[in-house]
């Protein structure tokens, strides 16, 4: 879990995981330089041994904030929480049955988003029973709350240091032949702020064009392609 300067959001994140189903977890807070006294916030929490506070010397971002998160984590399965999301009580139980069940290496599950200081919901994310490289390319639909990764099988999960990091991960491993399986349970909460990255669109698809000509070393055609599909499944997951 990354945080910077979030005291506002923070405890109902950890809540979230502290009220899992599924118990043997480890939550790894990863401060990255918060000008704000994070920690005392989480005093109480971090009586559960379970949960454990690091602080960055130097603000790096959230890719390098969940990146040391994965350097210390000692389970063979990753998950990820961003400090203002929410997880619902049975996500890691199911998500590890079924990826244990299924021999899966990579699982998503459905989420919702939910508007900042409001309790109603949007409809459901929809995704897709299965999704390799050549598919995401059209689209990301695989939401960063929602993963779950096998480290005994995926051995280099390195977020990049650029804008999208999570949809470049995602890429980046699917191309190595993996393939991502959606489990279509709604598991998840994606809380939407005024400042946040889905809220602005057009920086967005900047990045997206990068992700596809400059990351992944698309060509100028192929990238347009990519780039007006991704358009499309955003319309349709947003309508």
């Amino acid at each position: 879990m990354p945080v910077y300067n979030n005291i506002k959001y923070i405890q109902e994140s950890i809540d979230s995981v502290l009220s899992q189903t599924y118990i043997n977890w480890e939550l790894i807070i990863i401060d990255d330089a918060s000008t704000m006294n994070i920690k005392v916030v989480l005093d109480d929490y971090l009586c559960d041994k379970r949960i454990k506070y690091i602080r960055l010397n130097k603000n790096s971002g959230v890719a390098a904030a969940r990146n040391k998160g994965i350097t210390l984590a000692k389970g063979r399965y990753i998950a990820f929480l961003d400090s203002d999301d929410l997880w619902l009580p049975n996500k890691l139980k199911l998500q590890l049955n079924f990826m244990q069940k299924k021999g899966v290496a990579f699982s998503y599950t459905q989420y919702r988003y939910f508007k900042e200081d409001d309790d109603s919901l949007y409809k459901i994310i929809p995704i897709i029973k299965s999704i390799g490289y050549k598919d995401l390319l059209r689209g990301n639909s695989i939401g960063c709350l929602t993963v779950m990764l096998d480290k005994k099988v995926i051995t280099d999960i390195k977020f990049p240091g650029e804008k999208h990091e999570d949809y470049i991960l995602w890429l980046n491993i699917l191309k190595q032949g993996i393939i991502a399986y959606g489990i279509p349970l709604d598991l998840a909460r994606y809380r939407i702020s005024n400042t946040s990255i889905t809220s602005n669109k057009f920086k967005s698809l900047i990045w997206t064009w990068k992700v596809y000509y400059s990351n992944q070393k698309l060509s100028f055609l192929k990238s347009v392609y990519c780039l007006f599909c991704y358009i499309v499944k955003g319309i349709i997951k947003h309508k």
